[in-house]
C-alpha cells in the first residue's frame, strides 16, 4: 500500500529562503501549500512551479487567521522581513509577523496536529559578547535600537514556540539561521551579499562600513536548508545553530567579490551602522552530533552560482 504524501505548509513561501525551502520539499515528495502576501517575497521565486500539481499557492497575510482543508504534517514558519532595509522601512510588519504570525502558525499545527518549525536568527544574539555563539547564549540585544524590532521578534517567536511544546505538547523545532546566502536574494535588500555583488557588478565603489574587520560566515542556501530538513526530521526541540563557521572579516569578502567578478570596484569606507554586530559565527556542534549535519559548499562555488544570478538581475 502506498504511505500517504505528507503535506508541509511553508509560510514565506516567495521569499528567498522559503522558495528554496519549497523546492526540496517537493523533491522530497511532499504536498506543499504555500503561503506569502508579497510584502518581502516575490513571485519570480516561485514562478517555475505554475504548474506542479504538488504545490498549491495562498495569498495570505501569516498575521491573520489561517484556515486551511484538509491534513497537514509539518508546518515551517519562515514568514518575515529578514533586512535591515526592511527593518528601517516596515518595523512593525516585522514585529506583527513574528510574533501574531508565529501566533496563528503555532494555532494551524495545534489544529492538525503538525510538527512545527520556526526559522529563527543568530540575530537573537545581538551583537555577541560570546564567540563563537553556541545554542545556550542567551545575547546582547538592544530592544530600542533600530534593529530591535527584528530581533525581539524572533526572540518571542522562539519563546511563544517554546509555550506550545510545553503547554500544547506540540512538536516543536527551531532553528537559528546564521548568514546565509545563494539565488533569489533581493538585489536592493542592504544585506551584505547583494550589496557587494551587485557594485561589483556594476563597476560602483563597493562600501565597507566601519573599518571592515566585523566578521560574518556565509553559508550557501543549499546547505541550510538541508539542515533545517534535517532538524525537522529529527527529535530535538531546542535551539539549533545552521549556519557555516568559516569567518571572514567584511574586508576580506570584499576582496574575494571583486575577485570573482573580475571587477574594477574600489573599496570605499562608511561610518558603521548603529548596533551591527562586530562577530558572527556560528558554534555548529550540536548540528553536526544531533543531524550529522555540515556545510558542504565552499564559498568559491556557492558565490560563481550566486554571481550567475545576480548578473541576469542588475
Amino acid at each position: 500500500m502506498k504511505s500517504k504524501q505528507p503535506v508541509s505548509v511553508v509560510t514565506g513561501a516567495a521569499g528567498f529562503l522559503g522558495s528554496h525551502l519549497t523546492d526540496l520539499l517537493l523533491s522530497r515528495g511532499h504536498k506543499v501549500i504555500g503561503m506569502d502576501n508579497f510584502v518581502t517575497g516575490s513571485v519570480d521565486n516561485i514562478n517555475h512551479l505554475g504548474g506542479n500539481p504538488n504545490f498549491r499557492f495562498v495569498q495570505q497575510d501569516v498575521t491573520e487567521f489561517i484556515f486551511l482543508e484538509g491534513p497537514v504534517n509539518y508546518v515551517w514558519h519562515f514568514a518575515s522581513p529578514a533586512s535591515p532595509i526592511d527593518y528601517l522601512k516596515i518595523p512593525i510588519q516585522t514585529m506583527k509577523v513574528g510574533s501574531l504570525g508565529t501566533h496563528k502558525a503555532l494555532g494551524l499545527a495545534k489544529f492538525k496536529k503538525a510538527r512545527f518549525l520556526v526559522a529563527s536568527t543568530s540575530e537573537i544574539y545581538g551583537d555577541p559578547l560570546v564567540h563563537p555563539q553556541t545554542e545556550d547564549y542567551w545575547g546582547n540585544v538592544s530592544t530600542i535600537g533600530p534593529r530591535g524590532c527584528y530581533d525581539e521578534a524572533k526572540r518571542f517567536a522562539e519563546a511563544l514556540t517554546m509555550a506550545y511544546h510545553r503547554e500544547h505538547k506540540l512538536a516543536t523545532r527551531i532553528v537559528r539561521i546564521f548568514n546565509t546566502y545563494g539565488p533569489r536574494m533581493r538585489l536592493n535588500d542592504g544585506r551584505v551579499v547583494p550589496a557587494f555583488v551587485s557594485q561589483a557588478l556594476t563597476n560602483k565603489p563597493i562600501t565597507v562600513f566601519g573599518k571592515g574587520t566585523q566578521t560574518r560566515a556565509f553559508c550557501y542556501v543549499s546547505d541550510l536548508i538541508e539542515g533545517i530538513y534535517r532538524l525537522m526530521m529529527s527529535d530535538h526541540h531546542l535551539p539549533v545553530n545552521i549556519g557555516n563557521p568559516r569567518e571572514m572579516t567584511m574586508l576580506e569578502f570584499a576582496d574575494a567579490i571583486i575577485k570573482a567578478t573580475k571587477s574594477k570596484s574600489k573599496i570605499v569606507f562608511k561610518p558603521l551602522p548603529q548596533d551591527d554586530p562586530k562577530q558572527r559565527k556560528p558554534d555548529i556542534t550540536k548540528a553536526k552530533t544531533l543531524l550529522k549535519w555540515e556545510p558542504q559548499v565552499d564559498l568559491a562555488d556557492g558565490m560563481k552560482k550566486t554571481i550567475a544570478y545576480f548578473r541576469t538581475k542588475v
